[in-house]
């Protein structure tokens, strides 16, 4: 026996692949689920490579003209990190789509890409990635997925998806649910999920209490890599609001701000709050310090804003 080798149990139905021996006795085989287990030698027979082309059963012939059949769901594309014990989850992409997917999945850490595999996914299927560890989650680099989307035969054009993740704490543990295809408990994740349009007048209206409709929250853009918070640039009507209420503005734009920086997996950002009295300053290094997906922030451009802007570099 062999590391790669193909194993079925003599006792048992299940089949898998040799990780690794253990001793002289017992070797590790990952089964089809991405389960790895103990299993003693005896218990393991070698599958030959020749014995799905002997045993091959004969399809039989229908002249029959197939029925074409209508895609019924073109979305439905999952991360899902699969429960192994209590630190140990393994990646799994699933396509729980009618269509075939081209894909590519990296890191990205900083400014270094590192490609951890590229291949087709079938229909209603899953193919495993790779395992993490939970205790050094806030190391985690951000994940880059590309995906085509192909259909034989007519059919409506779907643009190719790029989508750049990383993932925070507070949302990640909370999205355990039963996984697509796979059937097992997961933290889930729809990677094709269209986000929600937003509609900046009702933000503005309810930081001020003028509509008290409820705002959904949704998936907002990349900013840009400069954000302006003085507040001739938040709002036109600044002359009519007094010091606190100014103040509070600022914040929550830094604030939601920088959130949607972490959340497209930006790996800097600019505020600039000017000089001024400092007090804007001061609450904004008081919050980064706090913030566990901030790296570490210092006094950005001087030559161009003196004192007066903050890069914040994100982990």
């Amino acid at each position: 026996m062999n590391i790669g080798d193909k194993v079925r149990m003599l006792h048992g139905r299940e089949e898998g692949i040799i990780t690794r021996f253990l001793d002289n006795k017992l070797v590790e085989i990952e089964i089809e689920d991405g389960f790895r287990i103990p299993v003693l030698r005896t218990e393991l027979a070698i599958v030959s490579a020749e014995e799905a082309v002997r045993f091959k059963r004969e399809t039989p012939v229908d002249d029959r003209q197939p029925v074409s059949r209508e895609v019924f769901a073109n979305k439905g594309v999952y991360m899902a990190f699969l429960l192994i014990n209590d630190t140990a989850l393994a990646l799994y992409l699933i396509n729980n789509t009618d269509l075939e997917l081209p894909y590519t999945i990296g890191e990205v850490q900083q400014e270094n890409y590192k490609g951890l595999q590229a291949g087709v996914l079938k229909a209603r299927t899953s193919v495993k990635i790779q395992e993490v560890n939970t205790k050094n989650f806030e190391n985690w680099p951000a994940y880059l997925l590309q995906f085509l989307f192909f259909k034989a035969g007519a059919g409506a054009i779907q643009e190719p998806l790029t989508k750049k993740i990383r993932f925070r704490a507070n949302t990640f543990f909370k999205s355990k649910q039963t996984a697509p295809v796979l059937g097992k408990d997961a933290y889930v994740f729809q990677v094709d999920k269209e986000a929600t349009e937003i509609q900046p007048q009702k933000i503005t209206d309810a930081l001020y209490g003028e509509n008290t409709a409820e705002v959904k929250p949704a998936r907002l853009p990349a900013p840009a890599r400069e954000t302006d918070l003085h507040i001739e640039k938040l709002s036109k009507d600044h002359a009519k609001m007094g010091s606190p209420q100014i103040l509070q503005l600022q914040l929550q734009t830094f604030e939601s701000t920088l959130d949607q920086a972490i959340a497209n997996g930006m790996e800097e950002i600019i505020f600039i709050h000017g000089v001024g009295n400092g007090v804007l300053r001061t609450e904004i290094h008081k919050r980064l310090s706090k913030n566990k997906q901030v790296e570490y922030f210092k006094d950005a451009m001087k030559e161009k804003f003196g004192y007066g802007a903050t890069l914040v570099k994100i982990k």
